[in-house]
Protein backbone atom coordinates (compact mmCIF):
# COMPACT_ATOMS: atom_id res chain seq x y z
CA UNK A 1 0.00 0.00 0.00
CA UNK A 2 2.66 2.77 1.10
CA UNK A 3 5.19 1.45 -1.64
CA UNK A 4 1.98 2.26 -4.41
CA UNK A 5 1.71 5.65 -2.94
CA UNK A 6 4.98 6.50 -2.76
CA UNK A 7 5.44 5.52 -6.09
CA UNK A 8 2.35 7.41 -7.42
CA UNK A 9 3.04 10.57 -5.31
CA UNK A 10 6.56 10.59 -7.31
CA UNK A 11 5.31 10.14 -10.41
CA UNK A 12 3.01 13.11 -9.87
CA UNK A 13 6.09 15.45 -8.55
CA UNK A 14 8.32 14.20 -11.35
CA UNK A 15 6.39 15.84 -13.71
CA UNK A 16 5.41 19.00 -12.33
CA UNK A 17 7.79 20.00 -9.77
CA UNK A 18 10.40 22.33 -11.20
CA UNK A 19 14.29 22.80 -10.47
CA UNK A 20 14.72 24.58 -7.15
CA UNK A 21 15.68 27.49 -9.02
CA UNK A 22 12.75 27.80 -10.56
CA UNK A 23 10.61 27.12 -7.58
CA UNK A 24 12.38 30.08 -5.85
CA UNK A 25 11.79 32.70 -8.81
CA UNK A 26 7.90 31.29 -8.71
CA UNK A 27 7.79 31.83 -4.89
CA UNK A 28 9.13 35.21 -5.15
CA UNK A 29 6.19 36.28 -7.72
CA UNK A 30 3.17 34.65 -5.08
CA UNK A 31 4.80 36.70 -2.01
CA UNK A 32 4.93 39.76 -3.97
CA UNK A 33 1.71 39.49 -5.27
CA UNK A 34 0.59 38.68 -2.09
CA UNK A 35 1.97 41.42 -0.91
CA UNK A 36 -0.01 43.48 -3.11
CA UNK A 37 -3.03 41.94 -2.72
CA UNK A 38 -2.96 41.69 1.06
CA UNK A 39 -1.32 44.74 2.69
CA UNK A 40 -1.73 47.22 -0.13
CA UNK A 41 1.89 47.37 -0.86
CA UNK A 42 3.23 49.46 -3.68
CA UNK A 43 4.57 47.92 -7.04
CA UNK A 44 8.09 49.51 -6.11
CA UNK A 45 7.76 49.27 -2.66
CA UNK A 46 7.89 45.53 -3.21
CA UNK A 47 10.95 45.79 -5.59
CA UNK A 48 12.59 47.51 -2.98
CA UNK A 49 11.85 45.24 -0.02
CA UNK A 50 13.26 41.95 -2.18
CA UNK A 51 16.45 44.30 -2.85
CA UNK A 52 16.58 44.90 0.79
CA UNK A 53 16.43 41.39 1.81
CA UNK A 54 18.82 40.12 -1.72
CA UNK A 55 21.84 40.21 0.76
CA UNK A 56 20.66 39.75 4.60
CA UNK A 57 21.96 36.14 3.92
CA UNK A 58 25.27 36.49 2.97
CA UNK A 59 27.23 35.38 5.80
CA UNK A 60 24.36 32.28 6.40
CA UNK A 61 25.17 30.91 3.06
CA UNK A 62 29.04 31.05 3.48
CA UNK A 63 27.88 29.41 6.77
CA UNK A 64 25.78 26.83 5.07
CA UNK A 65 28.26 26.39 2.04
CA UNK A 66 31.67 25.52 4.99
CA UNK A 67 29.02 23.13 6.75
CA UNK A 68 28.76 21.75 3.49
CA UNK A 69 32.25 21.46 1.96
CA UNK A 70 33.70 20.82 5.38
CA UNK A 71 31.40 18.10 6.62
CA UNK A 72 31.80 15.95 2.54
CA UNK A 73 35.80 16.40 3.13
CA UNK A 74 35.63 14.66 6.41
CA UNK A 75 33.53 12.01 4.78
CA UNK A 76 36.07 11.33 2.14
CA UNK A 77 39.22 10.83 4.88
CA UNK A 78 40.36 7.55 5.69
CA UNK A 79 38.70 6.80 8.86
CA UNK A 80 35.41 7.77 7.35
CA UNK A 81 35.84 5.34 4.64
CA UNK A 82 36.86 2.77 7.10
CA UNK A 83 33.64 3.37 9.08
CA UNK A 84 32.12 3.09 5.61
CA UNK A 85 33.56 -0.35 5.46
CA UNK A 86 32.68 -1.51 8.44
CA UNK A 87 29.18 -0.52 8.43
CA UNK A 88 28.63 -1.68 4.37
CA UNK A 89 29.44 -5.19 6.23
CA UNK A 90 26.97 -5.21 8.35
CA UNK A 91 24.01 -3.50 6.42
CA UNK A 92 23.79 -5.95 3.22
CA UNK A 93 19.66 -5.41 2.20
CA UNK A 94 17.80 -2.75 1.00
CA UNK A 95 15.37 -2.71 4.09
CA UNK A 96 18.50 -2.23 6.19
CA UNK A 97 19.81 0.06 4.17
CA UNK A 98 16.65 2.69 4.44
CA UNK A 99 16.31 1.80 8.39
CA UNK A 100 19.50 2.65 9.32
CA UNK A 101 20.20 5.64 6.77
CA UNK A 102 17.22 7.63 8.08
CA UNK A 103 17.74 6.56 11.77
CA UNK A 104 21.28 7.79 11.76
CA UNK A 105 20.01 10.47 9.70
CA UNK A 106 17.53 11.51 12.25
CA UNK A 107 20.28 11.09 14.92
CA UNK A 108 22.23 13.50 13.01
CA UNK A 109 19.81 16.00 12.65
CA UNK A 110 19.01 16.52 16.16
CA UNK A 111 22.77 16.87 17.03
CA UNK A 112 23.09 19.04 14.23
CA UNK A 113 20.92 20.17 11.55
CA UNK A 114 24.06 20.33 8.87
CA UNK A 115 24.99 16.64 9.73
CA UNK A 116 22.52 16.02 6.97
CA UNK A 117 25.64 15.69 4.94
CA UNK A 118 26.90 12.98 6.34
CA UNK A 119 24.13 11.36 6.18
CA UNK A 120 23.89 11.77 2.04
CA UNK A 121 27.53 10.53 2.54
CA UNK A 122 26.30 7.51 4.51
CA UNK A 123 23.23 6.98 2.08
CA UNK A 124 25.36 7.33 -1.14
CA UNK A 125 28.04 4.61 -0.33
CA UNK A 126 25.69 2.17 1.26
CA UNK A 127 23.64 2.51 -1.89
CA UNK A 128 26.63 2.15 -4.00
CA UNK A 129 27.80 -1.34 -1.81
CA UNK A 130 24.71 -3.10 -1.24
CA UNK A 131 22.16 -4.23 -4.45
CA UNK A 132 18.63 -3.28 -4.90
CA UNK A 133 18.58 -0.52 -3.06
CA UNK A 134 16.91 2.28 -4.95
CA UNK A 135 18.90 5.75 -5.29
CA UNK A 136 15.64 8.11 -5.34
CA UNK A 137 14.28 6.60 -2.18
CA UNK A 138 17.35 6.44 -0.41
CA UNK A 139 18.00 10.52 -1.34
CA UNK A 140 14.01 10.82 0.12
CA UNK A 141 15.41 8.90 3.39
CA UNK A 142 17.98 11.48 3.75
CA UNK A 143 15.65 14.50 3.01
CA UNK A 144 12.80 12.76 5.53
CA UNK A 145 15.43 12.15 8.28
CA UNK A 146 15.95 16.26 8.48
CA UNK A 147 12.51 16.24 10.24
CA UNK A 148 13.87 16.34 13.30
CA UNK A 149 16.37 18.73 13.32
CA UNK A 150 14.38 21.65 14.81
CA UNK A 151 13.85 19.87 17.83
CA UNK A 152 16.99 19.12 18.28
CA UNK A 153 20.76 20.90 19.86
CA UNK A 154 21.28 22.99 17.03
CA UNK A 155 17.33 24.36 16.77
CA UNK A 156 17.06 27.83 15.39
CA UNK A 157 14.09 28.83 17.60
CA UNK A 158 14.91 27.44 20.96
CA UNK A 159 18.43 28.95 20.54
CA UNK A 160 16.77 32.14 19.99
CA UNK A 161 14.96 31.99 23.12
CA UNK A 162 17.33 31.19 25.56
CA UNK A 163 19.84 33.78 23.78
CA UNK A 164 20.72 36.73 26.16
CA UNK A 165 19.38 40.07 24.84
CA UNK A 166 17.84 38.16 21.74
CA UNK A 167 15.56 40.71 19.51
CA UNK A 168 12.18 39.77 21.19
CA UNK A 169 13.80 40.94 24.64
CA UNK A 170 14.91 44.00 22.95
CA UNK A 171 11.66 44.85 21.45
CA UNK A 172 10.31 43.58 25.02
CA UNK A 173 7.66 41.25 23.86
CA UNK A 174 9.54 38.70 26.15
CA UNK A 175 10.88 39.78 29.78
CA UNK A 176 13.78 37.09 29.84
CA UNK A 177 15.25 34.18 27.91
CA UNK A 178 13.36 30.42 27.92
CA UNK A 179 15.88 27.77 28.59
CA UNK A 180 16.25 24.92 26.41
CA UNK A 181 15.15 22.73 29.60
CA UNK A 182 11.91 24.07 29.02
CA UNK A 183 12.18 23.82 24.74
CA UNK A 184 14.23 20.94 23.77
CA UNK A 185 14.13 19.11 27.15
CA UNK A 186 10.31 19.64 27.68
CA UNK A 187 8.33 15.90 27.58
CA UNK A 188 6.48 17.35 24.61
CA UNK A 189 10.32 17.71 22.17
CA UNK A 190 11.32 14.30 23.86
CA UNK A 191 8.08 12.30 22.70
CA UNK A 192 8.40 14.14 19.17
CA UNK A 193 11.91 13.39 18.80
CA UNK A 194 11.04 9.42 19.24
CA UNK A 195 8.01 9.42 17.76
CA UNK A 196 9.78 10.46 14.22
CA UNK A 197 12.56 7.82 15.12
CA UNK A 198 10.18 5.17 15.48
CA UNK A 199 7.95 6.43 12.83
CA UNK A 200 10.45 7.97 9.73
CA UNK A 201 12.32 4.86 9.47
CA UNK A 202 9.90 2.41 9.35
CA UNK A 203 7.60 4.57 6.90
CA UNK A 204 10.44 4.85 4.30
CA UNK A 205 11.41 0.83 4.77
CA UNK A 206 7.34 0.61 3.68
CA UNK A 207 8.15 2.34 1.30
CA UNK A 208 10.37 0.79 -0.84
CA UNK A 209 9.51 -0.90 -4.89
CA UNK A 210 9.84 -4.24 -5.78
CA UNK A 211 12.78 -5.40 -6.94
CA UNK A 212 11.97 -4.91 -10.86
CA UNK A 213 11.02 -1.18 -10.20
CA UNK A 214 14.45 -0.62 -8.40
CA UNK A 215 16.79 2.22 -9.76
CA UNK A 216 20.11 1.61 -8.17
CA UNK A 217 22.72 4.26 -7.99
CA UNK A 218 24.55 2.77 -11.13
CA UNK A 219 21.39 2.92 -12.85
CA UNK A 220 21.48 6.93 -12.19
CA UNK A 221 25.15 7.77 -12.73
CA UNK A 222 26.59 9.71 -15.97
CA UNK A 223 27.71 8.33 -18.66
CA UNK A 224 31.27 10.44 -18.42
CA UNK A 225 30.93 10.04 -14.28
CA UNK A 226 30.89 6.12 -15.15
CA UNK A 227 34.09 6.10 -17.14
CA UNK A 228 36.45 8.37 -14.23
CA UNK A 229 38.44 6.09 -12.56
CA UNK A 230 38.58 7.42 -9.18
CA UNK A 231 41.63 8.02 -6.96
CA UNK A 232 42.01 8.61 -3.04
CA UNK A 233 43.11 11.92 -1.90
CA UNK A 234 46.59 10.38 -0.31
CA UNK A 235 46.90 8.98 -3.82
CA UNK A 236 46.19 12.44 -5.16
CA UNK A 237 48.82 14.07 -2.95
CA UNK A 238 51.16 12.19 -4.13
CA UNK A 239 50.74 12.10 -7.60
CA UNK A 240 51.56 16.14 -7.36
CA UNK A 241 55.30 15.54 -5.65
CA UNK A 242 58.02 16.94 -7.99
CA UNK A 243 60.50 13.91 -8.33
CA UNK A 244 63.68 15.29 -6.33
CA UNK A 245 63.04 16.26 -2.51
CA UNK A 246 61.79 19.92 -2.31
CA UNK A 247 61.23 22.17 0.92
CA UNK A 248 57.76 22.93 -0.75
CA UNK A 249 57.15 19.24 -0.44
CA UNK A 250 57.72 19.33 2.63
CA UNK A 251 56.10 21.89 4.08
CA UNK A 252 52.56 20.65 1.91
CA UNK A 253 52.72 17.08 2.96
CA UNK A 254 54.18 18.25 6.65
CA UNK A 255 52.12 16.05 9.91
CA UNK A 256 54.12 18.00 12.15
CA UNK A 257 52.26 21.06 11.04
CA UNK A 258 48.92 19.62 10.84
CA UNK A 259 49.89 18.60 14.43
CA UNK A 260 50.58 21.84 15.65
CA UNK A 261 47.22 23.77 14.18
CA UNK A 262 44.85 20.73 15.42
CA UNK A 263 46.44 20.88 18.59
CA UNK A 264 45.11 24.97 18.99
CA UNK A 265 41.57 23.95 17.55
CA UNK A 266 41.14 21.43 20.14
CA UNK A 267 42.21 23.20 22.57
CA UNK A 268 39.65 25.55 21.99
CA UNK A 269 36.83 23.37 21.10
CA UNK A 270 37.04 21.79 25.11
CA UNK A 271 37.20 25.38 26.31
CA UNK A 272 34.49 26.34 24.57
CA UNK A 273 32.49 23.09 25.60
CA UNK A 274 34.24 22.64 28.94
CA UNK A 275 33.11 26.26 30.16
CA UNK A 276 29.80 26.84 27.76
CA UNK A 277 28.42 23.15 28.19
CA UNK A 278 27.11 21.76 24.93
CA UNK A 279 26.30 25.33 23.19
CA UNK A 280 26.61 24.12 19.67
CA UNK A 281 25.89 26.85 16.40
CA UNK A 282 26.88 27.23 12.76
CA UNK A 283 30.23 28.71 13.89
CA UNK A 284 30.88 26.09 16.17
CA UNK A 285 30.20 23.27 13.93
CA UNK A 286 32.07 25.03 11.29
CA UNK A 287 34.91 24.92 13.14
CA UNK A 288 34.81 21.59 14.45
CA UNK A 289 34.25 20.11 11.24
CA UNK A 290 37.44 22.12 10.01
CA UNK A 291 39.50 20.56 12.86
CA UNK A 292 38.45 16.98 12.50
CA UNK A 293 38.72 16.98 8.82
CA UNK A 294 42.33 18.89 9.23
CA UNK A 295 42.90 15.63 12.14
CA UNK A 296 41.20 12.67 9.32
CA UNK A 297 43.67 13.96 6.47
CA UNK A 298 46.90 14.21 8.62
CA UNK A 299 48.47 16.77 6.13
CA UNK A 300 47.45 20.62 4.83
CA UNK A 301 48.08 19.26 1.04
CA UNK A 302 45.52 16.09 1.44
CA UNK A 303 43.01 18.49 3.21
CA UNK A 304 43.48 21.35 0.36
CA UNK A 305 43.19 18.54 -2.39
CA UNK A 306 39.52 17.06 0.21
CA UNK A 307 38.22 20.57 0.21
CA UNK A 308 38.63 21.00 -3.35
CA UNK A 309 36.82 17.88 -4.46
CA UNK A 310 34.19 19.62 -2.01
CA UNK A 311 33.69 22.71 -3.48
CA UNK A 312 32.99 21.62 -6.89
CA UNK A 313 28.89 22.00 -5.97
CA UNK A 314 28.25 24.56 -4.16
CA UNK A 315 26.20 26.68 -6.98
CA UNK A 316 23.03 25.77 -5.78
CA UNK A 317 23.36 27.46 -2.70
CA UNK A 318 25.34 30.34 -4.30
CA UNK A 319 22.80 31.11 -6.60
CA UNK A 320 18.93 30.50 -4.90
CA UNK A 321 19.99 32.08 -1.39
CA UNK A 322 19.90 35.30 -2.47
CA UNK A 323 16.97 34.70 -4.09
CA UNK A 324 15.12 33.21 -0.51
CA UNK A 325 16.74 36.17 0.89
CA UNK A 326 15.15 38.26 -1.19
CA UNK A 327 11.63 36.29 -0.30
CA UNK A 328 12.14 37.04 3.40
CA UNK A 329 12.77 41.08 2.49
CA UNK A 330 9.32 40.96 0.82
CA UNK A 331 8.00 39.23 3.80
CA UNK A 332 9.30 41.35 6.51
CA UNK A 333 9.55 45.06 5.01
CA UNK A 334 6.27 44.72 3.10
CA UNK A 335 4.87 43.39 6.79
CA UNK A 336 3.56 40.17 4.66
CA UNK A 337 4.94 37.85 7.09
CA UNK A 338 3.27 39.54 10.26
CA UNK A 339 -0.15 39.59 8.55
CA UNK A 340 -0.55 36.06 7.57
CA UNK A 341 0.60 35.18 11.30
CA UNK A 342 -2.56 37.76 12.60
CA UNK A 343 -4.85 35.98 9.63
CA UNK A 344 -4.22 32.53 10.87
CA UNK A 345 -4.17 33.64 14.77
CA UNK A 346 -7.04 35.69 14.69
CA UNK A 347 -9.73 33.22 15.87
CA UNK A 348 -6.92 31.15 18.26
CA UNK A 349 -8.09 30.07 21.56
CA UNK A 350 -5.92 28.86 24.26
CA UNK A 351 -6.47 25.40 23.56
CA UNK A 352 -6.19 25.88 19.71
CA UNK A 353 -3.25 28.35 19.37
CA UNK A 354 -0.30 25.80 19.46
CA UNK A 355 -1.92 23.88 16.48
CA UNK A 356 -2.42 27.10 14.82
CA UNK A 357 1.25 28.06 15.84
CA UNK A 358 2.28 24.85 13.89
CA UNK A 359 0.32 25.68 10.70
CA UNK A 360 1.55 29.11 10.78
CA UNK A 361 5.65 27.85 10.83
CA UNK A 362 4.32 25.46 8.02
CA UNK A 363 2.74 27.96 5.67
CA UNK A 364 5.60 31.05 6.23
CA UNK A 365 8.30 27.92 5.86
CA UNK A 366 7.67 27.51 2.23
CA UNK A 367 8.46 31.21 1.49
CA UNK A 368 11.35 31.44 4.36
CA UNK A 369 12.71 28.30 4.33
CA UNK A 370 15.30 29.41 7.25
CA UNK A 371 14.28 28.47 10.95
CA UNK A 372 16.00 31.65 12.24
CA UNK A 373 14.55 34.27 9.26
CA UNK A 374 11.08 32.77 9.58
CA UNK A 375 11.30 33.49 13.52
CA UNK A 376 12.20 36.48 12.37
CA UNK A 377 9.73 37.40 10.40
CA UNK A 378 6.57 36.06 12.73
CA UNK A 379 8.38 35.70 16.52
CA UNK A 380 7.25 38.54 17.77
CA UNK A 381 3.37 38.23 16.46
CA UNK A 382 3.41 34.67 18.11
CA UNK A 383 4.49 35.67 21.61
CA UNK A 384 2.23 38.41 21.73
CA UNK A 385 -0.47 36.27 20.72
CA UNK A 386 0.46 33.66 23.72
CA UNK A 387 0.58 36.64 25.92
CA UNK A 388 -2.64 37.92 24.90
CA UNK A 389 -4.17 34.43 25.21
CA UNK A 390 -2.53 33.69 28.52
CA UNK A 391 -2.82 36.95 30.38
CA UNK A 392 -4.79 35.43 33.00
CA UNK A 393 -2.10 32.64 33.51
CA UNK A 394 0.22 32.27 36.28
CA UNK A 395 3.70 33.52 34.86
CA UNK A 396 5.15 29.45 35.53
CA UNK A 397 2.21 28.56 32.89
CA UNK A 398 2.60 31.54 30.44
CA UNK A 399 5.86 30.84 30.21
CA UNK A 400 5.54 26.80 29.03
CA UNK A 401 2.64 28.06 27.03
CA UNK A 402 4.68 30.50 24.85
CA UNK A 403 7.24 27.43 24.91
CA UNK A 404 4.21 25.31 23.60
CA UNK A 405 3.50 27.72 21.04
CA UNK A 406 7.39 28.30 19.80
CA UNK A 407 8.12 25.03 19.42
CA UNK A 408 4.77 24.61 17.37
CA UNK A 409 6.09 26.86 14.86
CA UNK A 410 9.54 24.91 14.95
CA UNK A 411 8.32 21.72 13.89
CA UNK A 412 5.62 23.56 11.00
CA UNK A 413 9.45 24.60 9.85
CA UNK A 414 10.48 21.23 9.90
CA UNK A 415 7.27 19.95 8.20
CA UNK A 416 6.74 21.72 5.63
CA UNK A 417 10.56 21.29 4.46
CA UNK A 418 8.98 18.04 2.55
CA UNK A 419 7.85 20.28 0.08
CA UNK A 420 10.23 22.76 -0.02
CA UNK A 421 12.98 22.00 -2.30
CA UNK A 422 15.77 24.54 -0.74
CA UNK A 423 17.21 22.46 1.76
CA UNK A 424 18.01 19.87 -0.70
CA UNK A 425 20.94 22.50 -1.60
CA UNK A 426 22.48 21.24 1.38
CA UNK A 427 22.57 16.96 0.48
CA UNK A 428 22.51 16.93 -2.83
CA UNK A 429 25.62 18.07 -4.23
CA UNK A 430 26.60 14.73 -2.55
CA UNK A 431 24.04 12.49 -3.29
CA UNK A 432 23.39 13.41 -6.68
CA UNK A 433 27.10 14.40 -7.71
CA UNK A 434 27.19 12.31 -11.19
CA UNK A 435 24.38 11.48 -11.28
CA UNK A 436 21.08 12.27 -13.38
CA UNK A 437 19.04 12.89 -9.89
CA UNK A 438 17.06 16.11 -9.51
CA UNK A 439 14.98 17.52 -6.23
CA UNK A 440 12.16 16.49 -8.57
CA UNK A 441 12.89 12.47 -8.30
CA UNK A 442 13.03 12.24 -4.49
CA UNK A 443 9.53 14.98 -3.38
CA UNK A 444 6.78 12.58 -4.13
CA UNK A 445 8.18 10.42 -1.42
CA UNK A 446 8.82 13.33 1.47
CA UNK A 447 5.25 14.33 0.74
CA UNK A 448 4.02 11.01 2.37
CA UNK A 449 6.47 11.46 5.26
CA UNK A 450 5.06 15.10 5.14
CA UNK A 451 1.28 13.32 5.74
CA UNK A 452 3.05 10.42 8.17
CA UNK A 453 4.73 13.25 10.19
CA UNK A 454 2.15 15.81 10.52
CA UNK A 455 0.56 13.41 13.17
CA UNK A 456 3.43 12.65 15.34
CA UNK A 457 3.79 17.04 15.47
CA UNK A 458 -0.53 17.56 15.46
CA UNK A 459 -1.29 15.80 18.36
CA UNK A 460 2.22 16.63 20.39
CA UNK A 461 1.38 20.03 20.14
CA UNK A 462 -2.13 19.74 21.09
CA UNK A 463 -2.12 17.65 23.70
CA UNK A 464 1.31 16.53 25.29
CA UNK A 465 2.75 19.08 28.17
CA UNK A 466 5.25 21.24 27.95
Amino acid sequence: MLATTGRFFADKFRKVLPDSFIFAILLTFIAALMAWGFVGAKPFGIVQAWYKGFWILLAFAMQMVLILVTGYAIAISPPAEKFLDWLAARVKSPVAVYGVVTLLGCIFSLISWGWIVLTAVLGRELARRVKKVDYRLLAACVYTAFLPWHGGLSGSIPLVLNTPNNFLIKAKVLSETIPTTITLLSPMNIVVSLGLLIVLPALMIMMRPSDEQVVEYNDMVDEEHKTMKPISVAEEAESLKLSETNLSDALNNSILIMIIICLGGVWFLIHHFWTKGFDVNLDIMNFLFITVGMICHKTPFRYVIAMKRSCSNVSGIVLQFPFYAGIMGIMIHTGLGKAIALWIAGAATVGTFPFISFLIGGVVNIFVPSGGGEWAVVGSTIIEAANTLGANMAPEQLTSFISRCSMAVAYGDSWTNMIQPFWTLAFFPVIAAGTKMQARDIMGYTFVSLIASFFVFAICVTWLPV
